[in-house]
């Protein structure tokens, strides 16, 4: 066969391929579609759910799309020195913020700030540490698992069982609290069904994160945070502004040099800089464009949640729960995990915590599960439905593209996975958060701690790239040659 023939062969081949992705992926999204339709057949309340599952979804396949990933963001400053998934994260930043905006003025927004300690810092590090070694942050994880990737399944496995384990079998660790933790918690009006006392998780959440200040900047300056002014605070001076000045470090840092000898510009002014800020915000066509529509969704994921609840007149998925006769899962307080918008880890700790408790582990005598968000099966968690919709979304954009690939992970990059994802659950439960919960919802709200987290994250992450590299390079030195985790 000639070369021209081989080749048309060749991308015929191709283009058939293409043709049989895209139909799965409608296959997929029909099957999405279908199950939905059923569950609000079965009951219209269920159309809470459907909310999660629809916005997850859309994240799923933005953040496929633009191969997202805050860990890359990171990490490939330090690595390889190219700011352009921090570029698109700061893209993301600024239109969650604006449109978070008009939700908070609107009256929908369903945000709560974090407390404000040195426990973000700390978990943020251990977190950025791991997401080195995994290859994904929580987020980006979730669709690279949808994209057939089955080491980032082991590190979603990981993260799920880690989590539920330190705040559910933290009794060993009981004895490393400091006594003020002891104290305070003792001091607190506790359920008797909980064992404040026992475990270190609910020691170090009753008689430390308790007693810290949870706020925003608008709060921090004497404003209500639904007025315009409070809501412009929170926007300008921790959304925009940092965003604004990380922007034109990233620019004088990684992009400038390059882009003015590319350009062959020796004496550059104002304009020339402007371009170059254009240049390298726009450097990546998906990134940016992915960036821009995470930041949308999310804030108007936030305003349909917000609608939602004032819709059923509820402030709580559980209380729905409780009027379908389907409370089993319920807290002490009759609630569940429902943050309202993007999240990640929490709803990934209640599966490996519905496992385990199922296995015989006793997990809803602590503050976490038995007080704070329950611990409902997967099938009635609506945050857990917005994962699962990222992995499917996700899938549903790699087959689209020709991108999906079952793709084995050899036996180093399997423990890299689970030591990885096991960092990043110890790590977001610290933290109280992890990448989208603790930094990305945060600092789009108002509020300063996400900035700590990031801080916190990225010296993790500076410090697993070392480690990292330090290894690679001892291993290729043992075995004579290039050494792979793929």
């Amino acid at each position: 066969m000639s070369a021209p023939m081989v080749k048309r062969a060749s991308s015929a081949g191709a283009e058939q391929q293409q043709s049989r992705g895209r139909l799965r992926a409608l296959v997929l999204a029909a099957a999405v579609l279908a199950a939905s339709l059923a569950a609000y057949a079965t009951d219209s309340r269920f159309s809470y759910i459907l909310v999660y599952v629809a916005f997850g979804v859309g994240y799923g396949l933005l953040l496929q799309y633009g191969r997202f990933c805050m860990a890359s963001a990171v990490r490939d400053l330090f690595a390889v020195r190219v700011p352009r998934m921090a570029v698109g994260m700061m893209i993301a930043v600024v239109l969650y913020a604006l449109v978070a905006a008009g939700v908070t003025l609107s009256g929908f927004s369903t945000f709560h700030p974090n407390a404000l300690g040195w426990h973000v810092l700390i978990g943020a590090a251990i977190f950025g540490f791991g997401i080195v070694f995994t290859g994904g942050c929580a987020s980006g994880s979730l669709y690279k698992a949808g994209e057939g990737n089955l080491g980032s399944v082991l590190v979603i496995v990981s993260i799920s069982f880690t989590q539920a384990l330190v705040v559910g079998a933290s009794d060993v660790f009981s004895g490393l609290a400091p006594r003020q933790w002891v104290s305070s918690a003792q001091a607190k009006d506790m359920p008797a069904e909980l064992s404040v006392t026992q475990g270190w998780f609910d020691l170090f959440t009753a008689g430390y994160v308790w007693d810290l200040k949870a706020t925003t900047a608008a709060a921090l300056l004497g404003l209500d945070g639904a007025s315009l002014a409070g809501v412009a605070a929170n926007t300008l001076l921790v959304a925009l502004l940092p965003s604004a000045l990380l922007l034109l470090m990233l620019y004088a840092v990684y992009y400038r040099a390059g882009h003015m000898r590319r350009a062959k510009i020796a004496n550059p002014g104002l304009r020339d800089h402007a371009a170059g800020l254009w240049a390298m915000s726009t450097a990546s066509r998906n990134t940016a464009l992915a960036g821009a529509g995470l930041g949308i969704l999310a804030g108007a994921h936030m305003w349909v949640t917000g609608a939602i609840r004032r819709h059923y007149g509820v402030d709580n998925f559980g209380e729905l729960l409780s009027a379908m006769k389907l409370g089993q899962g319920l807290s002490l307080q009759d609630t569940v995990f429902d943050p309202g918008y993007w999240y990640i880890t929490t709803q990934e700790a209640q599966w490996g915590g519905w496992v385990l408790e199922h296995l015989g582990l006793p997990l809803r005598d602590n503050i976490f599960f038995g007080l704070d968000n329950g611990l409902p099966p997967p099938w009635l968690n609506a945050p857990g439905y917005m994962s699962i919709g990222i992995i499917l979304g996700a899938a549903m954009m790699a087959l689209a593209r020709g991108e999906f690939k079952w793709k084995l992970p050899n036996l180093e990059a399997a423990m890299f996975a689970l030591v990885g994802g096991a960092l990043m659950g110890i790590g977001a439960r610290i933290a109280m958060g992890c990448n989208i919960g603790a930094f990305f919802a945060t600092v789009t709200n108002g509020d300063p701690s996400g900035w700590i987290f990031l801080a916190g994250m990225a010296l993790g992450a500076y410090a697993g790239v070392k480690v990292f590299a330090w290894w690679v390079d001892w291993q290729a030195a043992r075995h004579g040659d290039e050494f792979s985790l793929s």
